[in-house]
């Protein structure tokens, strides 16, 4: 439910290359005259009794992460996020509603309000709706290209903080494609998937001899980097024992490799990427301090889908453009995006990607299931008995979902496993079974 009082004083107003920002701040007060202030932005501010929470309250009724505040065009959005005790707007409770001056919310014996604390200030919208690869029309998406333009003119080190699947790649390639490094290469590092063992050889290089197995000089990644953009993605994996090494890495701009005496330098730019809460994280001794602002130099925060809804029709316009041959939305079952807009995404625009390529491979089966070869057709089916009908079915079905999921994958079954959410060795014996060509059978 929304309630949609008055929203004065609340509410951004939009230009074509900036957005008027209100100054608002969430006001809390307890039962025993305890108070609690936060400012509200356009990122959410999330209130609950965990330490992590923008807003802690104590309170037995309250949850860990109970509800959000957020200013976006409509005002101040207030959201319960799935809390215990609910949270209410007078005698309702909500899921949504807008939160004006005046209106008072609660949360267990808490009371929340919104205060005015000044004029209003400008944030800078970019005009385009597309940056490199990411698209976003939304007001928070335009905000954050805007900011990543301005960073991408610099040489200066950029951290992406946002959910897995909200497209920090595709952004930090961006920052490299506009930058003056663009001739250079563009090298990506994922920390969370090389073993702890090697994360140092992998990052550094290492000389022949230096280990067991280091049969030839291998340079590392900041050597591979050089004269363009190092891409550290989920930077907040490194094992604590090797971020001092990052951190003199890039504050000496230079580097050893395992088993070398002498230093190199390098010349590249980073972008680093983590879907965790770095900062939460240097309070519990997981990452170092002096580490996190050497990154956080310049921050951007990449929002969920579920907090841009209003995007989802522009990505499955491009997905299903990309495909082969092109498709619109036209071409989707009736009421696809209606409930595509529904769904909170946990998997953000990577599974918006896979749903929407799932969808496309049922539409396309189910018109042609009963059309294959030697199928004869509804009417042929219905001379069958029930039960024949249905394992006919049941085997063309499967036969077609196999062969279009493993062109979808590019015949990798690993891939095609994943995304029809069953194991490789179940999709194996589903190709054997058919005698399916699975093709290349490499992760």
């Amino acid at each position: 439910m929304r309630l949609v009082p008055d929203p004065t004083y609340t509410r951004t107003r939009v230009r074509s290359d900036a957005l008027s920002v209100p100054s608002l701040e969430a006001y809390a007060t307890g039962p025993d005259g305890a108070e609690r202030v936060a400012p509200i932005g356009m990122e959410p501010l999330v209130v609950g009794t965990s330490p992590d929470c923008d807003l802690t309250l104590e309170d037995a009724h309250v949850s860990r992460k109970h509800c959000s505040l957020a200013i976006d065009e409509a005002g101040v959005l207030l959201r319960d996020l799935g809390s215990k005790n609910g949270t209410f707007v007078g005698d309702v409770q909500v899921r949504e509603a807008l939160l004006v001056p005046g209106l008072v919310a609660r949360l267990g014996q808490w009371r929340l309000v919104v205060r005015v604390t000044g004029a209003p200030h400008e944030m800078a919208l970019s005009r385009s709706a597309r940056f490199g690869e990411a698209v976003g029309g939304t007001v928070v998406m335009r905000a954050l290209f805007a900011r990543l333009e301005a960073a991408a003119a610099t040489e200066e080190t950029v951290l992406l903080v946002g959910e897995s699947g909200t497209g920090k790649e595709l952004l930090a390639r961006a920052i490299h494609d506009v930058s003056s490094r663009r001739g250079g290469p563009f090298v990506v590092f994922d920390c969370s998937a090389v073993a702890p063992t090697l994360v140092e050889s992998e990052l550094f290089g290492f000389v022949r001899g230096a280990f067991t197995g280091a049969e030839r000089d291998r340079p590392g990644i900041f050597e591979q980097a050089h004269g363009g953009t190092l891409f550290l993605d989920e930077v907040g994996e490194l094992p604590i024992d090797l971020q001092p090494k990052l951190l003199r890495a890039l504050e000496a701009r230079q580097t050893r490799r395992v088993g070398a005496n002498a230093w190199q330098p390098f010349d590249a730019r980073i972008v680093a990427a983590t879907h965790r809460d770095l900062l939460a994280r240097t309070k519990s001794g997981t990452f170092r301090q002096d580490l996190y602002y050497r990154l956080a130099v310049l921050e951007a925060r990449v929002p969920p889908l579920r907090e841009r809804r209003d995007d989802i029709e522009l990505l499955v316009e491009r997905f299903l453009a990309a495909r082969e041959p092109p498709l619109t939305v036209h071409d989707l079952p009736p009421g696809s995006l209606d409930m595509l807009r529904t769904h909170d995404w946990p998997g953000n625009v990577r599974e918006l990607r896979n749903a929407l390529a799932r969808m496309v491979v049922f539409q396309e089966i189910a018109g042609t299931t009963l059309d294959a070869p030697g199928a004869g057709g509804p009417d042929a089916l219905l001379r069958l008995p029930l039960r024949e009908a249905r394992q006919q079915v049941v085997e063309r079905f499967e036969q077609a979902y196999v062969a279009a999921q493993l062109r979808a994958c590019g015949g990798n079954v690993t891939r095609a496993a994943e995304a029809a959410g069953v194991s490789r060795q179940f999709l194996h014996r589903l190709i054997e079974r058919y005698r399916t060509r699975g093709g290349d059978d490499e992760d």
